[in-house]
């Protein structure tokens, strides 16, 4: 291996939300004969900062197109990624993080990879109003110095802020600045000038080549260039995305040339039948045309309780961002009794989770799971409180699942007279949710929802800015939970479940349960034929 990051990850090792499943497609799709891997939900985007790509689990596809500066390893850890970027830290009551960029790393079309695109994910990160990012962590984050073209850049952070700083600049989310560039009709100075001085009229349309020409609809090869090991050949009829080896990379080679990434939608029977499907995301436990007893089955299905939670992600505006009314439905909404419907449906026992601050499978989770049990203790008369309420939930992936979570809901509070209505029929991501954005004239307004809650899978180490979950913050960690269960701005229920098809001749796969998904080493897998 070529560095530090290969030889970990080797050691690790040992479309669009309209489309529906096709008629029949997937088996008369040639790319269906291709080695093929499914990820969970619909295939949208590859920009894994916007709300709709972090609604979509975009990073399990683009993960290894734009990998990130850490990159999570498959026990939680996380792996110093110095294939692409060295980082140092200046301790101090404003925390420093000086990166440097390996002077290797370059785009698929030879463009260096360079500060600039550093800070266009810092912008994002820091304008959601403008760019309809979700990228929560940036709020710890003060200043990016950037001088244009530069392989350094430092971060600087507010105040005692900043501890999970290595969550930052995540895979699937450090875009190519100089084709937004060029799309925009700028130099990469001037998008470095108009990024520095964050002016919102001469951003808007930064913003919006940001936000929608990464879109999968309309997939554009010489603004999607990547940096990872692999690059975008093309977008198949049936929403599949075909990625090939990125023969720039400054790595190791992948080990399969191709790969076909299909979306959570599509057929998976029909993609086994065709020996496609080698990798797979499943929603069911047992699929019909899985057979465990036959002689030949060419793939395993495995089924464990993920790292991920799930949770209702409510709106930051309108009746919904009221933290008492807030606090009234986590008092109808009992995570045991949504658990056991979860359970139900996977055939996979998961457990209740009701914390904010950590994973539900991290250790610290039962120092402080107490506040969440409090909160969502099932009480009809506090959640009166809410009474004649009407809360819209959906969710952006098709699961009977998780609509069956969704009417556990909504008979659970129905009796304190809030309405809830299932949704989920028409997909949505945090887009959707009411919020705020930027008009034309730079002030931030209120914008209208369709929904007013997502039930979705989350990572509590990236949606909060929150301490290092370390038994040395414990009383930290206690207080951010405290006034996280007093607002409420997500409503985390249980453990999420998940269920692989692996085909048994792919070699170096790891169930990773994470953000990234089981492709986060995708560039390591092999045949054995």
């Amino acid at each position: 291996m070529s560095s530090v990051f290969s030889r970990a990850v080797a050691a690790c090792s040992v479309v669009f939300l309209a489309t529906a499943c096709s008629d029949g497609g997937a088996a008369s799709n040639s790319n269906s004969e291709e080695f093929g891997y499914q990820v969970q939900a619909p295939l949208v985007t590859v920009n894994a900062g916007s709300a709709e790509g972090h609604s979509t689990l975009a990073q399990e596809l683009s993960g290894r197109l734009y990998p990130g500066v850490y990159v999570p390893g498959p026990n939680g850890q996380m792996i110093p990624n110095t294939d692409l970027v060295e980082t140092q830290v200046l301790p101090g009551d404003r925390r420093q993080v000086i990166y440097t960029i390996s002077d290797a790393a370059v785009f698929s079309d030879n463009t260096p990879v360079t500060c600039n695109d550093y800070l266009l994910t810092f912008t994002a990160g820091k304008l959601p109003e403008l760019f309809d990012s979700w990228m929560p962590l940036f709020d710890d984050a003060d200043t990016l110095a950037c001088q244009p073209g530069s392989k350094t850049f430092t971060l600087t952070m507010k105040e005692n802020r900043g501890a999970r700083w290595r969550d930052l600049f995540e895979p699937g989310t450090v875009l190519p600045s100089h084709a937004v560039a060029a799309r925009v009709g700028m130099s990469a100075e001037e998008l470095v000038d108009a990024l520095t001085a964050r002016d919102p009229m001469s951003l808007r349309s930064i913003a919006d080549i940001w936000r929608h020409g990464f879109d999968l609809k309309q997939y554009d090869p010489e603004l999607q260039v990547s940096f990872g090991p692999y690059k975008i050949e093309s977008v198949g009829k049936e929403g599949e995305v075909v990625l090939v080896a990125n023969d720039s990379y400054y790595g190791d080679a992948p080990a399969l040339q191709k790969i076909v990434v299909w979306p959570g939608n599509a057929d998976s029977g029909e993609l086994v039948a065709s020996g496609g499907l080698k990798i797979g995301n499943l929603e069911e436990p047992a699929p019909d045309w899985y057979d465990v007893n036959a002689e030949r089955e060419p793939v395993d299905v495995t089924s464990v309780v993920g790292e991920l939670t799930d949770a209702l992600v409510m709106a930051k505006s309108g009746p919904w961002a009221e933290p008492e009314r807030r606090r009234a439905l986590a008092h109808c909404v009992n995570p045991s009794e949504v658990a056991q419907t979860s359970s139900k449906m996977s055939g996979l026992e998961v457990a209740a989770a009701p914390v904010q601050v950590v994973a539900h499978s991290d250790p610290l989770a039962s120092k402080i799971e107490s506040v969440g049990e409090t909160a969502t203790e099932y009480d009809v008369e506090k959640a009166r409180a809410a009474s004649g309420s009407v809360l819209r939930i959906s969710t952006p992936m098709r699961s009977a699942r998780i609509s069956a979570m969704i009417q556990t809901i909504r008979a659970q509070c129905e009796p304190a007279g809030i309405e809830v209505l299932d949704q989920s029929e028409n997909l949505a991501t945090l887009a959707e949710l009411p919020g705020y954005a930027m008009d034309e004239q730079g002030q931030i307004v209120e914008k209208e929802g369709t929904v007013d809650a997502l039930l979705m899978p989350i990572d509590s180490q990236v949606e909060y800015p929150a301490a290092n979950n370390r038994v040395q913050e414990v009383d930290a960690l206690r207080s951010q939970e405290n006034w996280l269960w007093r607002e409420i701005p997500i409503l985390p229920l249980s453990a999420q479940p998940r269920s692989f098809a692996i085909d048994q001749r792919v070699e170096n796969v790891v169930m990773y349960t994470g953000l990234s998904g089981i492709g986060w080493n995708m560039d390591r897998w092999s045949v054995d034929e």
